[in-house]
């Protein structure tokens, strides 16, 4: 080890290997050997490097503290744990005066006790797969054994996750209250419209096995910039649209800027798209409008089973609904389900579904009626090349929680692990959890994310 003079430091062994070539596999580093090779040189390297770091900064003050003995330290990093004494000083104290009678310099340096790379690796892999299975493929690779597993894991994610949460805006709800409605015309000219699909799914309570509860997951499509998700438990986040407000600035969004809102017309997800920005509108999904519609439809052929002309009269009901909506005449549309609910009322038929048939008109005609403001000409803007439908929403749902929370095999989750996880997840999956670790930590170097430019700098 050579200081930044070329004046050799220390001079060590860390290891001694001896090859005999007998086939393919003793080419090279073994990764038994490779594991061995590396936390030993880390463990070099660490204690020469924190010797030096102490004493340039023995000084408190100009003034020489009196040194109180010290403390282990394990430090945590992609290459093994580092075994460390942080020393611990008297400090002055003054008549009078409160504060601590010891300081310990080293958790200036570390102070989580563990390397930005390794706290990074984790989080990413922990979002991806359970915690034991991220714990096991570490420790696998790395020689990171002693200490890796399911409980390590998951605190050091969650311990990313609740810095990613404290560092959320103020509790702003919209747009609107960060400058006055005058000045919106001096923005400059937004880059284009951005969707943005949120949809609900459940998994497990963990208190309560038999209830589940929600989660809200979206996905930002800007149409200049790369996609963006979004998740939360629904009912934890208090200020959910503080949330969104966030992220959109986070993609540059201005208040001036063009937002349309995609959701499936629930009070939840509804609300949340309210009075964000003055130029967003809200969308009734038509892929719910239509899978409504089909329900209806097979009720009404099952109708025709037994009353022919009286089915065939309600399915072109149907048809005529459909097409109301379809060319964003709601007025109509909620005429025509009214006359289909009359009708239907007055039907004589031995048709045993009845009862439900009539249920789920009533729904459709609130559902229409609820969400009568986010009705749009769907077929106009179908030909116009603009989204109508929130099917990558549905693709979202299946990629954020079912791959990752997997209610199929049984995984049980709090309130708070849930919500959590979900803010690592989302940024490792549209690739922003890296920038977010560059900006706590701006040394943090990765050769594999490195431009081809500074590579050939370096």
């Amino acid at each position: 080890m050579m200081d930044d003079d070329g004046e050799t430091i220390a001079t060590e062994t860390v290891a001694d290997l001896v090859k005999v070539t007998k086939g393919a596999e003793d080419l090279g580093l073994s990764l038994s050997e490779a594991k061995t090779l590396l936390a030993k040189l880390q463990q070099a390297m660490v204690e020469t490097q924190v010797e030096s770091w102490l004493r340039e900064n023995r000084d408190l003050n100009g003034a020489r503290l009196r040194s109180k003995g010290s403390y282990p330290v394990t430090f945590h990093t992609l290459f093994g744990d580092v075994q460390l004494k942080s020393p611990r000083y008297c400090l002055a104290r003054i008549d009078g005066a409160n504060g601590p009678a010891t300081i310990s310099p080293l958790r200036k340096l570390i102070p989580d006790h563990i390397a930005p790379e390794r706290l990074y690796l984790e989080t990413r892999w922990a979002s991806l797969v359970p915690y034991a299975a991220a714990a096991e493929l570490l420790a696998d690779v790395l020689p990171i054994d002693c200490g890796a597993n399911a409980t390590t894991v998951r605190q050091h994610a969650l311990r990313a996750a609740r810095r990613i949460e404290r560092e959320l805006t103020e509790e702003k709800v919209s747009f609107m209250q960060d400058a006055c409605p005058r000045d919106w015309m001096n923005l400059p000219i937004p880059d284009g419209r951005i969707v943005i699909g949120l949809d609900g799914g459940y998994i497990r309570d963990r208190k309560d096995r038999k209830r589940n509860f929600e989660l809200i997951v979206g996905r930002s499509l800007p149409e200049d910039g790369d996609p963006r998700y979004i998740g939360f438990v629904h009912g934890y986040d208090r200020k959910p649209q503080r949330r969104i407000l966030d992220h959109l600035k986070k993609q540059g969004v201005q208040a001036n800027q063009d937002i349309t809102f995609i959701t499936d017309g629930g009070e939840e997800v509804r609300s949340l798209a309210e009075m964000i920005a003055p130029a967003s509108e809200h969308v009734l999904d038509w892929f719910h409008i239509t899978m409504r519609i089909t329900v209806l439809r097979q009720f009404a052929q099952g109708c025709e089973n037994y009353h022919e002309q009286a089915g065939q009269d309600l399915i072109e009901s149907l048809r005529r609904i459909k097409w109301h909506l379809w060319h964003g005449n709601g007025y109509r549309a909620r005429d025509e389900i009214a006359d289909l609910q009359f009708d239907a009322e007055g039907l004589e038929t031995d048709y045993p579904n009845m009862r439900k048939f009539l249920t789920a008109i009533g729904e459709f005609q609130v559902y229409i009626a609820s969400n009568s403001a986010s009705l749009i000409n769907y077929g106009e803007r179908y030909r116009s090349g603009e989204r109508i439908s929130s099917a990558f929403v549905e693709a979202t749902v299946n990629a954020v929680i079912s791959k990752r929370f997997a209610k199929k095999q049984q995984m049980q989750w709090s309130r708070t692990g849930a919500h959590l996880l979900l803010q690592t997840r989302t940024q490792t999956l549209d690739g922003s959890l890296r920038s977010t670790f560059l900006q706590w930590y701006p040394g943090m170097a990765n050769d594999n994310h490195e431009k081809p430019e500074m590579a050939r700098a370096a």
